[in-house]
């Protein structure tokens, strides 16, 4: 019965999605793709975590932990492709999992997007904060330090918390704080504003690169990859494993080219092209970035929220500097407003759906956006971003991200099973090949996490998991009977017209 429940769930919306008279223009080929994914790729990872990775893992050897990452996201993401095409129409990963793969599967992966997008937007609002403190420090204006930094701090060679003396970091709450204002609002994105600040971000890479080639010191590329300091993860080839689950981080976005299967002129050779071309890309310009970046300044130095500040202060670079930041700003700021603005939707759909409760569905009656739940968001992510360090929060995205990969291919190998007559935009090429290796890998690089990271991941899903049985499993299926009964189908949540 309840597979029958899915085998019309997935028809209703594949009618839907493929209708021609209603479905979305085809417009888009290879080379939009690229540049989009281009743009989605470059963000808070490389600005942020780069240096941290370096310096406390992988040493010069984070070029190989890139390359790591980037094989991961290649398997996920011809997958995410196949798996969206399917139902080609707005949504997440959670919005196909309902319609393909069942209620239970969907809270996972919703519940791990909950994960994903809050605690990636606390990891840049504190990026953003480094980057910020330095700039006004170059202005001659000196920020408290009670005031910059959270009153935690984690070393990760003794495996302990300590005190930091700071009282928390108020500019990270500051930029979270005026975000959630403005989402509350209501926003309508700029099209020529995004593409400043993608072409501001793509710009200061290689002007860094250009620049930063005259000042390599080759002598700190050695040892390439750092003596293991006795403990798994701590450098060595174990560092350059644990180094490419925390930078994967730098690649979280890239899956956003598989939902624009239904807009593709020609799907199934226009989203392998726009994925691993975007991903090729990117990868060749993180691992030269990370050659200048461990090659002007000694790794150990880079475990700060805001590396390339060091670096060009290290090649007295001090005209540059300026810009780089103001850049890095700029574009972290529009990355922890997309985060926020994907949270509150994934939100939005589950209380939708009555897994969570309905007053999260709420649409604010003159600004037509998801407050309540946008203000919960908001709040809890200043408060993460005032008090946790960098490392923690950014090793739970990246672990969050990789299961949630590793679900979307699992996905794949059961619905060529149970709808293999279902219509495919886009089928990832390699036949089984493709999504083993691409649940391998990200269960391959989520094991290089630390024990604690891992720990910590396990009582969110167990959190989850309460939630899921107490309460939203019952009151989902009574929404869903009602439904079915008054529509004679079953989709998840309709949507109301946000902002």
């Amino acid at each position: 019965m309840k597979r029958l429940l899915l085998k019309k769930t997935l028809e209703s919306l594949q009618e839907e999605a493929f209708d021609e008279k209603h479905s979305l223009r085809r417009s888009i080929g290879p080379v939009n793709l690229v540049l989009l994914g281009i743009g989605v790729i470059i963000g808070a990872g490389i600005f942020v975590l780069t240096g941290q990775a370096a310096a406390q893992n992988a040493g010069p050897g984070i070029v190989l932990s890139f390359l790591l990452a980037a094989i991961a996201c290649g398997f996920s993401g011809l997958c995410y492709a196949e798996f969206s095409s399917m139902i080609p129409i707005a949504g997440s990963a959670y919005t196909y999992a309902y319609a393909t793969l069942g209620q239970f599967l969907a809270w996972i992966i919703g519940w791990d997007l909950i994960l994903e997008y809050t605690l990636g937007a606390t990891t840049v609002s504190i990026g953003w904060s480094g980057y910020f403190i330095s700039f006004v420090k170059g202005l001659g204006i000196n920020f408290p330090a009670a005031l910059s930094g959270p009153p935690l701090g984690f070393d990760p060679v003794l495996h302990k918390w300590f005190l930091t003396g700071a009282l928390f970091n108020l500019p990270a709450v500051a930029l979270v704080a005026f975000i959630t204002v403005i989402l509350v609002l209501g926003i309508r994105e700029s099209a020529a504003l995004n593409a400043a600040v993608v072409f501001i971000k793509v710009a200061i890479l290689f002007a860094f690169i250009g620049l930063g080639i005259h000042f390599i010191k080759p002598a700190l590329w050695h040892p390439f990859i750092p003596k293991n300091s006795g403990q798994f993860g701590i450098f060595g080839v174990s560092g350059v494993l644990r180094g490419a689950g925390v930078i994967f981080f730098a690649y979280i976005g890239f899956d956003a080219v598989s939902t624009l299967a239904q807009e593709a002129k020609n799907p199934k050779r226009d989203m392998p092209i726009g994925i691993l071309g975007s991903l090729f890309i990117c990868t060749v310009l993180y691992v030269v970035v990370s050659l200048v970046l461990t090659g002007v300044v000694h790794y150990t130095k880079l475990n700060v929220p805001a590396p390339f500040a060091v670096a060009l202060d290290a090649m007295k670079l001090y005209w540059f500097s300026p810009l780089l930041k103001v850049g890095a700003i700029a574009g972290l700021t529009s990355t922890v407003l997309v985060l926020l603005l994907g949270q509150s939707r994934i939100f939005f759909t589950m209380a939708k759906d009555r897994l969570l409760p309905h007053w999260a569905s709420k649409v604010h009656p003159r600004f037509r956006t998801p407050y309540i739940n946008t203000i919960i968001t908001g709040v809890v992510t200043a408060a993460a971003s005032a008090i946790l360090p960098l490392g923690i929060v950014g090793e739970m995205v990246s672990i969050g991200t990789l299961l949630a990969f590793a679900i979307v291919c699992a996905g794949v190998l059961v619905l060529r099973r149970t709808h293999p007559e279902a219509k495919r935009v886009f089928k990832a090429p390699g036949g089984t090949a493709t999504p083993v290796l691409g649940i391998i890998s990200c269960f391959y690089l989520m094991a290089g996490l630390p024990a604690a990271t891992w720990m910590r991941l396990v009582i969110w899903l167990v959190a989850g998991l309460f939630i899921y049985f107490a309460y939203g499993r019952r009151h989902a299926s009574v929404h869903l009977a009602t439904r079915a009964s008054i529509k004679g189908k079953i989709i998840p949540a309709e949507t109301e017209p946000l902002k």
